[in-house]
């Protein structure tokens, strides 16, 4: 591949590519490049838009290069707030450790797993002595900190912030100085930490990286794709939750996944019916294979589009006891989360009984024996007499 026509496939996309001209540089090195990504595993799901740096991860695994994924396990201690007005939660070092896993199992749908390295912040920050850390401040000053959007504004709105999150910037930074980093990449949201670890870098006399961010994706809400929003789409959750999910989104949102997801130059908007299909088949058969793609597809039109209850919904029994408490036959039956998310459901009339709403918390056996209970558009069961 020419040079120009690579340099073009990596930074498809990208908002910012800085500094200019330091990409090709480093590309005429010759050598595999360190491209770095620093991960969020105190959210629950790996969602779409968490997909969108790391297809441009992957576009440089298959120039030859190497994919370097950062849980910061030891930052999390701290909290990034990210443009929020609190920190995020801190995570036990098991639940740091599971999420990790599976942040790296689900971004394998679209990594390369023979060419990433997934590293643990710990690994370097734990071992910093006191003065090594003295060094680490040193290489900003706190005018430069307070750059930052979030903490300008909360400083502005006289809003406490924390000495300690004055220090994530540069315990992010740090990262990019323990492996080396010659690219990384964030959302547009994270130039500042980006750019901060070039400064680090320099101080540390390393070649600073070329910061790389790419455009945020949006929901079928408007927002921000977020899991703590629960307006996201996963990298690898159920098939036909995928495709229920991506047939959600609006038309006018239709370019920015074409451009950003399928990567692709074609006007969804000359048939949207037929671009959200096509969307939904890319993000299913990317996690699931295609033929999932084809059954979700084939189930969608059934049950969503012609209104028709599966043929094969799954049979569930009924718990003992009369009348039944619904909110803990959903958690059981239908996996719904927990019993405050299923009472949420059924406020807000997303639970039916044979095709009838139901708000009610509990309902006579009778009503429920043989009934078809349905959740949302996309949960379907048949419930049986007995347990």
């Amino acid at each position: 591949m020419a040079v120009a026509d690579q340099l073009a496939e990596l930074t498809r996309n990208a908002v910012h590519v800085l500094p200019a001209g330091e990409l090709e540089r480093k590309l005429a090195l010759g050598r595999p490049l360190r491209v770095k990504l620093g991960i969020d595993v105190t959210a629950p799901h790996v969602t779409l838009g968490n997909g969108i740096p790391l297809q441009r991860m992957a576009a440089f695994q298959r120039a030859g290069h190497v994919g370097v994924l950062i849980v910061g396990d030891y930052t999390t201690r701290i909290g990034d707030p990210s443009g929020r007005s609190a920190t995020r939660p801190i995570l036990s070092p098991d639940e740091i450790d599971r999420n990790a896993r599976r942040y790296f199992e689900h971004a394998s749908t679209i990594l390369d797993p023979e060419r990433t390295e997934l590293r643990f912040n710990s690994e370097w920050l734990a071992k910093l002595e006191f003065a090594e850390i003295l060094r680490l401040t040193r290489t900003a000053t706190v005018a430069r900190l307070l750059e930052r959007d979030d903490f300008a504004k909360r400083f502005r709105e006289q809003t406490p912030i924390s000495v300690s999150e004055l220090l994530y910037p540069l315990m992010q930074a740090y990262d990019s100085v323990a492996v080396e980093a010659d690219v990384e990449l964030g959302g547009t949201d994270q130039l500042y930490n980006l750019l901060m670890g070039r400064d680090v870098m320099d101080a540390y006399g390393l070649q600073p990286q070329v910061a790389l961010t790419v455009e945020l994706l949006l929901s079928w809400d408007g927002s921000l794709m977020s899991a703590s929003r629960g307006n996201y789409i996963g990298l690898a959750e159920e098939a036909d939750e995928q495709f229920g999910k991506a047939m959600r989104i609006p038309d006018e949102l239709l370019p920015q996944y074409y451009r950003l997801v399928l990567e692709s130059d074609e006007d969804p908007l000359a048939d949207p019916l037929d671009s959200k299909l096509a969307l939904a088949r890319f993000v299913v058969a990317r996690a699931h294979g295609e033929e999932a793609a084809r059954r979700a597809e084939q189930r969608f039109t059934r049950v969503v589009r012609g209104r028709e209850a599966p043929e094969d919904a799954p049979q569930i029994g009924l718990p003992p006891g009369d009348p039944v408490h619904l909110p803990a036959l959903l958690v059981a039956a239908l996996g719904i989360t927990s019993t405050s998310e299923a009472r949420r459901l059924l406020a807000h009339g997303a639970v039916r009984v044979d095709g009838e709403v139901v708000h009610d918390l509990d309902l006579p056996r009778a009503r429920l024996a043989g009934a078809l209970l349905q959740v949302g558009r996309r949960r379907f069961a048949r419930v049986a007499e007995t347990a």
